[in-house]
């Protein structure tokens, strides 16, 4: 279930949990499917199936042309504060502007929302 949709997900994280999702070590395992090429750095995050109103709004969009990625636009703007459609126009905008260019824009933007642990809910 994404953690988004729980009434009190705090009540699931132990402190060791809840230190690797503010640090978001807990995606380090995902370079892997990087390496394999199932995923790429930058891109739309991965929904789960149960989340079939994000993927029905990515798909009016045409946002599953696009690889999975670590980290996105809508990530560095907001993370797990962005509702499902505002995700879907920030994966709409990257579809569109995506280049190399601002692939290294988001992936060191990444690294300043992720230390200053902007955009969690937990």
């Amino acid at each position: 279930m994404a953690s988004h949709l729980m009434v009190n997900p705090d009540l699931y994280l132990t402190p060791i949990g809840s230190f690797l999702r503010h640090t978001s070590i807990d995606e380090l395992p995902q370079l892997w499917s990087v390496l394999k090429g199932d995923m790429s750095l930058v891109g739309p995050r991965p929904v789960l199936a149960s989340q079939e109103d994000l993927v029905a709004l990515r798909e009016q969009e045409g946002i599953p042309v696009l690889t999975p990625g670590i980290t996105g636009w809508a990530q560095i703007n907001g993370r797990d504060i962005l509702s499902v459609q505002e995700k879907v126009r920030f994966d709409k905008e990257y579809l569109l502007r995506r280049s190399l260019t601002f692939d290294l824009y988001i992936l060191a933007k990444t690294f300043i929302v992720v230390a200053r642990r902007e955009g969690l809910l937990h």
